[in-house]
């Protein structure tokens, strides 16, 4: 019987200073700590070593993985290899001040085939702002670095309505990394979350109003289209055939496996996490799984699910799937709405299938919203 394919997430939460913006689960980097924590992923990969399921992704997150060493890095694919016969595309997200030649041939040796290098700006005074511990000479130099050392699936991360930005110098910014050596580029809006450093601070008197933003965000679709970067998701744009192989089981709704201290992960129809503790992680016979109350009831997401994480894509979902989702009672309403979407140049419906455009992904949170009171 062939095995299930799933995707791999593993946690990397050290980092040698938290970005002030930055809400994902990180502590200080302790040697230490990290060879505990790396061998203790290695054992709940072993764990599965028995199971009928395999891996043909496995993205490195944090925190900052690149902090490792690449012998830490080598175990943990080697782990996942045995365990998951890895096999496709191998990412680890990294910061431009912990590559260099020497580092990056390592990290290639030891099997990672993508990068995700965090640029986030190529200004300095953004830089400053954000927290960065990297300069614009430093970003273009680790993604030239990749390149020679032997990486042809570099994606590069920039942010969006960050302190500062204005339209010339993310038009500044947006010309120097399409003539990097990159594959896939990944625009964020920035969005200030409770407990982070920058939640309530001064310097979002700084940062673009919401008409700026809209603006910044479909100046970047236009120039990153026009370029060669077609945007696939929300956020996201790719060359041909580089989309994120491992991103997209997000949003399809494909089976994933989180690893590590505050991983979550989506099996067998359920969405669970472990705890977002480093010790406990390390200590733990068995990594702790939660369950999450977004779980679905069947493999592969609920029809809501399924439908409205689409609907981050650009290719959307099949306008006759979406309406046969709808209660009988309100088709008629649904069908209105988004044919009002289609009227204000919100959504489209081309070959079949009903989508977001730029514009309306600026305010998919509401428009998802909205289709939700139909299913």
């Amino acid at each position: 019987m062939d095995k299930q394919r799933i995707g791999l997430y593993v946690h990397i939460p050290f980092c040698a200073k938290k970005c002030p913006y930055c809400d994902f689960f990180s502590k200080d980097y302790c040697q230490q700590e990290v060879r505990r924590y790396t061998q203790a992923l290695c054992r709940r990969m072993e764990q599965f070593s028995a199971t009928d399921i395999c891996a043909d992704t496995l993205y490195l997150g944090g925190g900052t993985p690149s902090l490792l060493q690449p012998t830490e890095v080598e175990a943990i694919l080697l782990a996942a290899r045995r365990s998951f016969s890895l096999c496709g595309e191998i990412t680890m997200e990294a910061n431009p001040n912990t590559l260099n030649p020497t580092r990056l041939a390592a990290f290639r040796r030891a099997g990672i085939n993508r990068l995700s290098i965090g640029i986030q700006s190529l200004c300095a005074q953004e830089l400053a702002a954000l927290g960065r511990r990297h300069t614009a000479a430093q970003a273009i130099q680790a993604v030239t670095d990749a390149a020679k050392a032997g990486f042809d699936n570099i994606s590069v991360d920039l942010m969006l309505g960050i302190p500062y930005q204005t339209k010339e110098s993310l038009q500044r910014t947006l010309e120097a990394v399409v003539t990097l050596p990159v594959m896939h580029i990944s625009a964020y809006l920035l969005k200030v979350e409770d407990g982070t450093a920058f939640h309530g601070s001064p310097i979002l008197a700084y940062c673009p109003d919401e008409d700026v933003l809209s603006d910044l965000y479909l100046q970047t679709v236009a120039f990153l289209n026009s370029h060669g970067f077609l945007q696939y998701e929300i956020s996201n744009f790719a060359r041909r055939g580089f989309q994120s192989r491992h991103n997209l089981k997000y949003w399809n709704c494909f089976p994933y496996l989180g690893i590590g201290a505050a991983a979550h992960s989506y099996f067998k129809g359920k969405r669970f996490y472990s705890a977002p503790d480093v010790e406990r992680f390390c200590t733990a016979v068995e990594q702790d799984d939660f369950s999450d109350l977004a779980s679905a009831e069947e493999e592969g997401g609920s029809v809501e699910e399924r439908l409205m994480l689409a609907l981050r894509l650009s290719q959307g979902v099949p306008y006759g799937e979406l309406m046969e989702a709808v209660r009988p009672e309100i088709k008629e309403r649904a069908a209105q709405y988004i044919k009002m979407l289609c009227n204000h140049g919100l959504g489209r419906i081309a070959s079949g299938n009903f989508s977001l455009t730029p514009e309306g992904f600026l305010v998919s949170n509401e428009i998802l919203s909205e289709i939700m009171i139909f299913l």
